[in-house]
């Protein structure tokens, strides 16, 4: 799947918690081609903003055809050293910024397909390899990206029973 977005004539809109990593990541991407690159703060562990992000998205740009759900935290360690909080914060950013993504994102997308038989939406997930092998001292994660492959397995089962035009990957990135 090449998208680089000169290629799609695409608005882009990057989204990170932290404004200074969307800084170099702008400048990137518009180097890199011709298409609008807009940025938003939001954190993806909360639907509230992601619900925001969505209502900011269509608009601005009208809609999305293409949303890569990328955000992931993690750390090392013994899996039953990791507190509570530990856990809340890559569960709430690997699982439920996912899920909220999908939630908020897949309605707008069928209601795009439902309206125009041509439409075409995709939907990326990153897992990360540690969605389908176990490496020691990475427990946390691991059970986040497994969740992750879970996850968008159902998702591609769910939508094969309504619509053609909106695919899902579940992206497998390097550890």
């Amino acid at each position: 799947l090449d998208l680089h977005h000169e290629a799609f004539g695409a608005d882009i809109v990057l989204v990170d918690m932290q404004a200074t990593a969307l800084v170099p990541a702008a400048a990137a991407v518009r180097a890199a081609g011709k298409g609008r690159v807009e940025t938003r703060v939001c954190d993806v562990s909360n639907y509230d903003a992601m619900r925001a992000l969505a209502d900011d998205v269509v608009k601005t740009l009208g809609g999305v055809h293409i949303v890569f759900n990328n955000a992931g935290v993690g750390f090392g360690g013994l899996i039953w050293e990791h507190s509570a909080q530990d856990w809340d914060w890559v569960i709430g950013v690997n699982v439920m910024g996912v899920a909220h993504g999908v939630r908020v994102f897949t309605p707008m997308m069928l209601a795009a397909a439902k309206a125009d038989p041509a439409w075409q939406g995709h939907i990326v997930n990153t897992a990360s390899m540690a969605g389908m092998i176990n490496a020691p001292n990475m427990g946390v994660y691991n059970v986040t990206k497994h969740a992750v492959v879970a996850l968008s397995e159902t998702l591609y089962q769910d939508l094969a029973l309504v619509t053609e035009q909106v695919a899902i990957t579940i992206y497998l990135a390097d550890l």
